[in-house]
């Protein structure tokens, strides 16, 4: 099921995210970055969440976190495990059935010892071995449990934050971004562990750019484009190409990837102060007709995915 529903262990519907700011002219506005997103997760599944940047991945994720700035604002649901995360779950759950591996390496700190990071607050010989064993696994050696944050080359980093995660027994786990920097083998490495977590039961969402490593652990795809969900599809459509998927964007990302011809299209997504009317692809749309400008399309059911796009068959 691709649609949010009252049993989806986690259920986020027309989600909109807004920042109250000053422009220029020290006028007072609300930026909305993230526009009626909706997506839906069980527990043994893996949805991967793709797009370009800027296209709202993080802030979900931080959403979902509860760890959005003062100034912004949302409207929508957001459900956990049946229950709406109010700000006061969302700070219940954080850290321990709610994981999120972030994206930049900055939230390390800078003070610590990565050993002791991983572990977090749990103490004893058997949360160390077990983060002894994660380590290993990840390709780290023994001695970099004692190191700080700055020896780190980018793909330590980038697996200590991994680790981090994996060693809780949280229930849902975010990880955005948690492959750039690592080796190709270091990469399918951490993408098997998240698999292996999915397939004890746990919920995984998995934000990347590495799409085509995602193809293969991942069972369903989002794509997002200037703030919204354009396509949620089964992650084998996206293996079979264009002809199984549904929306333009969609099709588009498949043939930008470097095995597939990587061939751009025209345009560029746009800003959140300055999106078009109607369908937010149409400006770069082949297939766009006047009735395309008119209004947002809904999400709706086609071939067994949902797509956001009047034209889909």
């Amino acid at each position: 099921m691709h649609f949010p529903t009252k049993d989806s262990f986690l259920a986020v519907e027309d989600l909109s995210v807004s920042f109250h700011r000053y422009d220029s002219a020290l006028e007072q506005n609300d930026l909305k970055v993230i526009s009626d997103l909706s997506i839906a997760l069980d527990r043994g599944e893996i949805l991967a969440i793709a797009g370009s940047s800027g296209s709202g991945k993080s802030l979900l994720a931080h959403a979902i976190m509860g760890l959005l700035p003062p100034n912004a604002s949302t409207t929508g649901s957001i459900r956990y495990n049946g229950q709406q995360l109010t700000p006061k779950l969302q700070k219940q759950l954080r850290g321990k059935e709610i994981a999120l591996v972030p994206q930049s390496i900055a939230y390390l700190d800078p003070l610590m010892r990565v050993g002791s990071q991983v572990r977090g607050t749990e103490k004893g010989i058997k949360v160390r071995e077990k983060q002894q064993r994660i380590f290993k696994r990840f390709g780290l050696a023994p001695e970099v449990e004692r190191l700080y944050p700055f020896q780190l080359s980018g793909g330590m980093a980038r697996r200590v934050l991994v680790s981090t995660a994996v060693i809780t027994d949280a229930e849902l786990i975010i990880a955005d971004e948690p492959t750039p920097g690592m080796h190709i083998t270091q990469a399918l490495e951490a993408l098997k562990v998240f698999r292996e977590l999915a397939d004890s039961g746990k919920a995984i969402i998995l934000i990347t750019h590495d799409i085509d490593l995602a193809f293969e652990f991942a069972d369903k795809i989002a794509v997002f484009y200037a703030g919204t969900t354009v396509e949620v599809a089964p992650s084998k459509d996206f293996r079979t190409g264009p002809s199984a998927l549904r929306h333009p964007y969609s099709k588009a990302l498949w043939e930008a990837l470097p095995q597939n011809g990587f061939r751009p299209i025209p345009g560029f997504q746009p800003y959140a102060k300055s999106l078009p009317p109607g369908c937010l692809f149409a400006p770069r749309c082949p297939y766009k007709t006047a009735e395309c400008e008119e209004k947002i399309p809904p999400m709706r059911e086609v071939r067994g995915g949902c797509v956001r796009c009047i034209h889909a068959t």
